[in-house]
């Protein structure tokens, strides 16, 4: 399935931000890229603009493909609740994104990978679906053969920050998905509001 393979600080360059996590290229050059870089006269941008600049950066922040993303949206306008947030919790609620909390893979890139090449069990099953949506109980751990994978033990050693929404053993390594995250606790600086608005039209 395609997916972005191309130069990554240049498209979190375009969007301003960060994206696919911390970057030193990114941080020497936060300005938008181009040849004629920060002397650029920038055109005041439409509200259309706008909209989709902030889906398409949700989009590759979550490495998500545009059906599969209008989809999600689709699926979050039919559920109850303000579906600007609906969408990020099914977002958040991805098999690869919930590998990246976890802090078994380094980023969502690697977290798709171990995933489809069958390193991560779902409830005991092996589950090889990027995609798979979890539900709040679901056991997300690593197979047994490939708990001695250097890639996944530096991961876990590495890893940074926790999430309310998640519980992690270590040992195990294994976690939780304990419940879809409210707005307030998703740390992504996407205005989910432009993306209903670009699909409202």
């Amino acid at each position: 399935m395609a997916r972005y393979t191309g130069p990554k600080t240049k498209k979190a360059r375009a969007f301003g931000e960060a994206i696919f996590g911390f970057d030193k290229a990114f941080e020497r050059k936060k300005y938008p890229p181009g040849q004629h870089g920060q002397s650029r006269k920038r055109k005041q941008r439409s509200d259309y603009s706008v909209q989709l600049q902030e889906k398409q950066k949700a989009k590759y922040t979550y490495g998500v493909l545009e059906r599969q993303f209008r989809n999600l949206f689709d699926k979050a306008s039919s559920k109850k609740g303000v579906t600007g947030e609906v969408l990020l919790q099914l977002l958040e609620a991805r098999l690869d994104n919930t590998v990246f909390r976890l802090g078994i893979a380094p980023t969502r890139s690697a977290a798709r990978q171990f995933v489809s090449h069958k390193h991560i069990t779902v409830n005991g099953v092996v589950t090889n679906i990027p995609s798979y949506q979890l539900r709040p109980g679901d056991v997300v751990g690593v197979r047994g053969q490939s708990k001695s994978m250097e890639a996944i033990k530096d991961s876990i050693a590495n890893k940074k920050g926790k999430f309310p929404w998640l519980e992690f053993n270590p040992d195990k390594m294994q976690g939780v998905f304990l419940e879809y995250p409210s707005r307030d606790l998703i740390p992504e600086k996407i205005n989910e509001q432009l993306i209903v608005e670009l699909y409202s039209k």
